[in-house]
């Protein structure tokens, strides 16, 4: 089988998670799915890649709440045997001065037009290994700082070696946030020139080379978020595998022209104006840019507040985007078949649905996907939602910047909008086990839940997964996102809605800086450069002000709000998706 996939030279698509299938537990949230809908796109219009993660065996954490809605943490496991198959080849690393040794499982993503792609799943629980190097790759962003070192040079310089110990020819590599930039030094060290021949002040590092090789997408616009390693444990963990007083010292070719540094065939002199992973730490994010000649951010206000955290570095925009077959509800499938043909493969048709698909087929669709979403929040609640009532959707990992409490910040407020025209509420997500205040904040919502009760009704959904979040996307008849600006550097849930004709209700931030058309693919919380304390207030106005009317008809355009529908789905769906996603890093992250 692996045969199937090594004839050709491929792009190494680097992640720490990957949401492959909703039964095998490796994604912990939006970067996993995101990495997951990467490589089906790639599936569906056969770009070459392959993918390389961590086999997680213990997954991220199944979440229950409990009656005082807390929540807590079960332990998640699956057998890799169930869905991918082990292949032959081991390599080892250097970890605490010893070797550890890691295997792989290869799982063939198939795309539903008959696409495969490669994923590469490493695995450290191997007779060869300690009890303690077996566990590095259980335990999805799990354990301590050394832990997570651990696991990312796996990730990093393990996943480099077996893909060519596997017989992969890469053409390039590329980075899904900073946990996989020991590729990097990996790379440098393969690239390395034989020391009798590096003249005196030349480095022995082929920088240059390895920067054409490897592209970088950042995530996290918090300058805390991205990770950092105290050089006193990298040299502990890694030993002589990395020399750490190079790493501080070399320089990107940039950096060295701005200081003018003498550059000789492409090599970059050493010097210690601006260090490669950072003076005093390790810093991923850093390492990744300096060793990377594309760098992009997932959305255009994202790419603007990368530049302003790391000057001097070019970033460029390449705005996320969602697969179409996976996160469209099959009643929308059905009706983009037949309406739309090709639609799949070719998501910009999705432009004419405004004038080629009837009102009443819309809406009879999304009638068939809200009523899917209330079954589902039957059987895991108990509660019956209205079918007739407009439904308000969140569901986001539930940490203080995403301000899922924004909806409830003034109860009182919201009891006189509801009891004007009714509206419900569902909700859902995991708060990481070690947020402390991600954790208060599911109990609180719970707790205002409680307080609305007989007025709005309010339902939280437990261990929100993948297959929630299709439901829930495509049934909802609002999508709502509340982030502090800007701390979203993208989100894509409002995307997945958009393809279920569920238009959006968000604050101007990440994507929808790019999506909102005011009235046409939803609605503005305030404005792109508003003071976040007058958000809430934002939100009722509009909320009590323009959509609930519209949603009732008491605009006295019945046709309205399957206008603004099919104004998400011919403007948002048709852009914000993961086919154009992956065309633009081929024509200008691979091709290079």
């Amino acid at each position: 089988m692996l045969d199937d996939f090594i004839h050709e030279s491929r792009v190494a698509y680097f992640s720490m998670e990957i949401a492959l299938r909703n039964e095998i537990p490796t994604y912990a949230g939006g970067l996993g799915v995101l990495a997951g809908d990467t490589m089906r796109s790639a599936a569906d219009l056969a770009l070459p890649l392959v993918a390389v993660s961590l086999v997680s065996r213990a997954g991220y954490f199944r979440q229950e709440i409990d009656a005082q809605g807390r929540q807590v943490e079960h332990p998640v496991s699956w057998d890799p045997a169930d869905f991918a198959r082990p292949l032959d080849a081991k390599i080892a690393v250097p970890i605490e001065g010893r070797a550890v040794w890691i295997g792989a499982w290869l799982y063939v993503l198939e795309g539903h037009m008959g696409g495969r792609q490669p994923v590469l799943l490493l695995d450290t629980d191997l007779d060869e290994n300690r009890r303690e190097d077996r566990e590095i790759t259980h335990y999805l962003y799990g354990g301590d700082e050394t832990y997570r070192l651990k696991q990312e040079i796996v990730l990093g310089v393990g996943g480099v070696r077996l893909l060519q110990a596997l017989g992969f020819k890469i053409r390039q590599y590329h980075m899904n946030e900073g946990h996989a930039a020991l590729l990097g030094l990996q790379l440098l060290r393969r690239h390395a020139r034989t020391p009798e021949f590096v003249r005196p002040g030349e480095s022995l590092y082929d920088v240059p080379r390895v920067r054409e090789l490897c592209s970088f997408t950042t995530h996290t616009p918090v300058e805390a978020g991205h990770d950092r390693f105290a050089y006193e444990l990298v040299q502990r963990v890694l030993g002589n595998a990395v020399d750490v007083e190079a790493m501080k010292r070399l320089t990107n070719a940039a950096e060295a022209q701005r200081s003018r540094l003498a550059i000789d065939e492409g090599f970059v002199e050493f010097a210690t104006i601006r260090q490669l992973a950072g003076e005093d730490s390790l810093n991923m994010t850093r390492l990744a840019l300096n060793l990377s000649e594309y760098v992009n951010g997932v959305a255009k206000r994202h790419a603007e507040v990368s530049k302003k955290m790391f000057p001097g570095y070019q970033v460029h925009a390449v705005t996320n985007g969602v697969h179409p077959f996976t996160w469209t509800a099959e009643s929308f499938r059905k009706l983009y078949d037949r309406y739309l043909p090709s639609w799949c493969h070719e998501p910009e048709l999705l432009t004419r649905a405004d004038c080629c698909i009837p009102d009443a087929a819309v809406w009879e669709a999304h009638v068939q996907a809200k009523q899917v979403l209330i079954e589902k929040v039957r059987t895991l609640t108990g509660i019956a939602l209205h079918p007739k009532i407009p439904i308000l959707g969140f569901a986001r990992r539930m940490t203080a910047y995403k301000r899922p409490d924004l909806l409830f910040s003034d109860l009182e407020r919201l009891k006189v909008i509801a009891r004007n025209r009714s509206f419900q509420v569902v909700l859902a997500g995991k708060a990481h086990p070690r947020d402390e205040g991600g954790k208060r904040l599911i109990e609180q919502l719970h707790a205002q839940a409680r307080a609305l009760e007989g007025i709005v009704p309010v339902v939280y959904l437990p261990d929100y997964d993948m297959d929630i979040a299709k439901v829930l996307v495509a049934g909802v008849d609002i999508w709502l996102n509340t982030p502090l600006r800007p701390f979203e550097a993208s989100g894509t849930s409002g995307m997945k809605a958009a393809f279920n004709g569920v238009p959006s209700l968000s604050v101007l931030d990440g994507w929808w800086v790019e999506g909102c058309i005011e009235g046409v693919t939803g609605w503005a919380i305030g404005n792109a450069a508003g003071a976040d304390d007058g958000d809430a207030r934002a939100l009722y106005d509009k909320l009590e002000q323009v959509v609930l009317p519209l949603y009732y008809g008491y605009s006295g355009d019945p046709g309205g709000w399957v206008k603004v529908m099919k104004g998400a789905i011919s403007k948002n769906a048709s852009y914000f998706n993961s086919h154009r996603m992956m065309r633009r890093y081929a024509t200008e992250a691979y091709i290079r």
